[in-house]
C-alpha cells in the first residue's frame, strides 16, 4: 500500500516591502510645507518670542533693558493708554460697518449685474492697490480740505452741523476730525471687503434664486432668506480683514487726524520710534492682538459660520 506523505507546510512569506516611491510621495506634502513652517518660525514665531521678552523688561536704552519679568508694565500700558484703545475700536468697527453697507451692494452687482463688464470692475475695485498706501491716505488731505469740494457739499447741505453734534467733526472743519480718520480708514480697507463678498456671491447657485420665485418669494424675501445666508462665510470674512488691519492702523490717524484723533498705533509707534520706551510699546502691541483675538473669537462663534473664504 502507498502512504501519502503530507508536504511540509509553508514558511511565511515576508510581507512585501513598500517601494520606496510611496515613502517619497507620503513625505512630499510636508517636504512642500517646510518653507512656509520656516518662514512662520524665523518672521513670526522669533519675533513674538522677542517682543514677549522685550514686555517684561525694564531699563533704558543707555543703560540696556534686562528681564525682570516686571508685569506692571501691562497694566500701566492699559491704565494709560484706555481711551487709544477705545478709540481704535470705535474707528475700525465705525469702518468695518460703513464697508459693509457700501462693498456688498458693490459686491452684489458685480456677482449677478456685471456680464462682461465683471473683470473692468473688478480691476477698478484693485486699481488702489496700484498706488502706495500713503499716497492714497495723502490725497484725502485734498478731498477733505476746507476748501474742498466734501467740505462745501456738506456745508450747503448742513450735515456738518449734525456730524459737529455727534462729536465727529469740529465746526466746519472734516480734516483733523474723527469724520475725516473713519473716511481715511474706509477707503483704504473697502477692497478687503468687496473681494471675499464677491468670491462668496458668485458662489451661490441661481437655480436657487429661480426655486425661490417660483415659490412666490419676493425679492427682498429671496435676498433676506437666500442671498444673505449664504453669503456669510463672505461677510465675516469681509469684516475681519478690513477690522483688524484698521484696529492697529496708526497711519490714517496720523495724516488726516489730530491729536485728539490717535489710535493705539500711533501710541505704538512713538513708544517705538520716539519714545524709545521699548517694553511699554511691546506691552500695548501684545495688549492690542489679545484683544483683537478675543473679538474675533466671539464674533465667529455669534456669526454661525467656520466657513470662511
Amino acid at each position: 500500500m502507498a502512504t501519502v506523505t503530507e508536504a511540509p507546510p509553508l514558511a511565511p512569506q515576508p510581507a512585501d516591502k513598500p517601494p520606496r516611491n510611496r515613502k517619497r510621495g507620503r513625505l512630499t506634502p510636508y517636504w512642500l510645507l517646510l518653507p512656509g513652517i520656516l518662514w512662520l518660525v524665523v518672521f513670526f514665531a522669533l519675533p513674538m518670542v522677542y517682543q514677549a521678552s522685550t514686555s517684561v523688561q525694564t531699563g533704558s536704552l543707555e543703560e540696556g533693558y534686562k528681564v525682570t519679568w516686571h508685569f506692571a508694565t501691562y497694566w500701566d500700558a492699559l491704565t494709560d493708554y484706555w481711551p487709544q484703545f477705545l478709540r481704535s475700536v470705535l474707528y475700525a468697527g465705525s469702518a468695518t460697518i460703513l464697508c459693509l453697507i457700501l462693498g456688498y451692494p458693490l459686491a452684489y452687482l458685480i456677482a449677478f449685474r456685471a456680464g462682461r463688464w465683471r473683470n473692468v470692475v473688478l480691476i477698478l475695485v484693485i486699481a488702489p492697490f496700484f498706488t502706495s498706501f500713503l499716497i492714497r491716505t495723502l490725497a484725502w488731505k485734498t478731498i477733505l480740505a476746507d476748501s474742498g469740494p466734501v467740505v462745501s457739499t456738506l456745508n450747503s447741505l448742513h450735515l456738518l452741523d449734525v456730524t459737529s453734534w455727534l462729536g465727529m467733526t469740529s465746526g466746519d472743519r472734516v480734516l483733523a476730525t474723527p469724520l475725516a480718520v473713519v473716511c481715511g480708514l474706509t477707503y483704504n480697507f473697502l477692497p478687503f471687503m468687496i473681494l471675499p463678498l464677491y468670491t462668496s456671491l458668485e458662489r451661490i447657485d441661481g437655480r436657487l434664486h429661480e426655486a425661490a420665485g417660483d415659490l412666490y418669494a419676493k425679492p427682498f424675501t429671496t435676498f433676506r432668506k437666500v442671498t444673505f445666508p449664504l453669503s456669510m462665510p463672505g461677510v465675516v470674512s469681509g469684516t475681519l480683514l478690513t477690522f483688524i488691519p484698521a484696529s492697529g492702523d496708526y497711519v490714517n490717524a496720523d495724516l488726516l487726524g489730530s491729536t485728539d484723533t490717535r489710535m493705539v498705533g500711533n501710541v505704538i509707534q512713538t513708544q517705538f520710534l520716539r519714545i524709545l520706551d521699548y517694553p511699554t510699546a511691546a506691552a500695548l502691541s501684545f495688549i492690542l492682538m489679545a484683544a483683537i483675538l478675543v473679538m474675533v473669537t466671539l464674533y465667529i462663534r455669534k456669526s454661525g459660520t467656520e466657513d470662511l473664504v
